[in-house]
């Protein structure tokens, strides 16, 4: 998947400007190496422990809103603090998972980094984490608010089924069910199935 290492600097076009100095504080303490990924369609961002000689490795979804970087940021920077606490003894997206994440969104929270409707939103979140903030509906709905949108893309979650939709790369698709977490889409040219966050954003197809 195409990244690129990101020097402090880089990260500020990325942040709201009351949050970098605490982040670039976490990726110092951590040695996290640090990279901006371009969009994902299945995650927003990953944590990968140290590895062959290799440190903590966080990597972050370009495309995504200052607001939602941050917060993608934070559920992974929960992983590696999770690892750190217990390495592969516990789930991934288990109790002390969801602890830290919390604690880490309650820290940014206190200092009034998001606006208040995203901390409504948080607040919610912090009671059960999800595995994915794809996954919380309520969080992302209000997250988006903040995307910049000039070709008014629309999250899948938000179509009906049976809804035709384009995705960013052009092709065309007929949405189905959900499936636990994510929606069936079928490509009508190919009639191949495929997999969508309920977050991905796609342009409805005007039939």
């Amino acid at each position: 998947m195409p990244k690129h290492n990101v020097g402090f600097e880089g990260l500020i076009p990325y942040l709201p400007s009351n949050a970098y100095h605490q982040v670039v504080d976490y990726i110092i303490a951590y040695k996290i190496q640090f990279t901006i990924s371009k969009d994902r369609n299945s995650v927003l961002g990953d944590y990968r422990p140290p590895f062959n000689g290799k440190g903590h490795r966080i990597s972050v979804n370009g495309s995504l809103n200052k607001y939602a970087f941050l917060i993608t940021f934070l559920h992974e920077l929960a992983h590696l603090q999770n690892h750190l606490n217990n390495g592969r003894k516990v789930l991934p997206h288990g109790k002390e998972w969801q602890e830290l994440y919390a604690n880490l969104l309650e820290q940014f929270v206190q200092q009034q980094i998001f606006p208040n409707d995203i901390v409504v939103a948080i607040r919610k979140t912090q009671i059960n984490p999800a595995a994915s903030s794809c996954a919380e509906v309520h969080l992302t709905a209000a997250l988006q608010q903040y995307d910049e949108n000039p070709l008014n893309l629309k999250p899948i979650n938000s179509l009906a089924i049976g809804s035709y939709f384009i995705t960013k790369d052009g092709r065309l698709f007929k949405l189905g069910e959900k499936r636990r977490t994510r929606y069936f889409g079928v490509e009508v040219k190919t009639n191949k199935l495929y997999l969508f966050s309920g977050a991905y954003m796609v342009k409805l197809y005007d039939q």
